[in-house]
Order: C-alpha cells, then structure tokens, then sequence
C-alpha cells in the first residue's frame, strides 16, 4: 500500500524522529475465509547518530504502527555521523538486497529513496549518496540499510582497532577530497584509482 503517509516524519515528545516506512496487509487463511492484519515497518531515529528500526504486527493499522515504534524504540543503536555524512564508503547487505553507502560533499543531500532516505534522515545525516542494487523489497533494503550503519567506524574507532592516535590521520581527512579527489595530495588520487 503506497500511499502518502508511508513516510511522513513525527517528533513524539521524547524528542524522537519517528517514520513510517511501509504499511503491508497481509491474509492468513482460515476454515471461513481469509483472515486479514496489518504489518508495519518503522524507524525512529534522534536524528542525532541513534537510529533503530522495528516492525509490528496488528488487525489494524495504528496498533501495528505502535508496536513498530516501540519495538524499534529499544533496538536503537549508535552509528557515526562525520560532518553529516557518513564517514566512508561502505555496503550492507540482507537477502538479496545490497545497499551501497557513500560520503558526500556539504551540499549534496541525501541521495536516496523512499525506504534509505527516511532511515538516514532518522540517524541524523544530511549529505549521502545511496544506491540500493538487487531486490527493493522494503524488508530487506532496510535491513541491509541498518547493516551498512553497523559496518561503519569513526575515525576514533577506526584509530583504536589499529593502536593508533585518531589525530594522526584525521589532520588530512576531508569529505570532499576523499569522494571527488579535489585535493593534489597522493592519499586521494591512490584511493581512487582503486
């Protein structure tokens, strides 16, 4: 059911983003009929690096709603946001959904679809560009969307899984020159040419 409200954007009053992605009914088939209910995909997000996601299940709309946002109010996780963007390329895949993450320059926006976009917006990026390859099945593109966020490092998590101090490569790190390879220097003509 893709109708305008799939992905409106609400602050509740814990000052969380919260977003419907896809509302599906779906028919279990009994002795009398069909039996019909409602499932719900949900993000929520503070829009400042916590997002989380959950699905719920109900016989009507607002009750799966809810149970989405509750479930996904307590598996809210932490991803990092580096100048708005994320910190490095990166892919997440789940099923046959592959999800390709990419930094971009201040300006750019969020470059992406419906079901990444309001999952991105939630986290708190501004500027990212997306590709979703394989399946656009709203299940699995977010769940490979989530697994691309939790493949992510800042560069202090990235320092301390080397043993090294963040400050010696951070000096030379910039958004623009790592994506486009605006700056002269051998660190991001060697990165693209990869």
């Amino acid at each position: 059911m893709n109708n305008k409200r799939k992905n409106r954007r609400e602050e509740k009053d814990d000052g969380l983003i919260e977003k419907t992605i896809d509302i599906n009914r779906v028919a279990k088939v009994v002795k009398g009929g069909r039996r019909f209910n409602f499932t719900a995909l949900v993000v929520v997000g503070d829009g400042n690096g916590r997002v989380g996601l959950g699905y719920g299940k109900a016989a009507e709309v607002p009750e799966a709603i809810r149970k989405a946002g509750e479930r996904a109010r307590r598996t809210m996780v932490d991803v990092p946001v580096l100048e708005g963007t994320v910190p490095h390329f990166v892919n997440g895949r789940f099923g046959a959904s592959k999800v390709v993450l990419r930094p971009a320059s201040p300006g750019t926006g969020v470059i992406a679809g419906a079901k990444v976009g309001a999952i991105l917006d939630a986290a708190g990026y501004s500027n990212v560009l997306t590709k979703v390859v394989g399946s656009n099945n709203a299940n699995n593109v977010v769940k490979a969307v989530m697994d691309a966020l939790a493949r992510l490092e800042s560069p202090e998590m990235y320092a301390a899984r080397l043993g090294r101090n963040a400050d010696e490569f951070l000096d030379d790190y910039s958004v623009g020159s790592r994506v486009w390879g605006s700056s002269g220097d051998g660190a991001a003509d060697s990165a693209n040419t990869k």
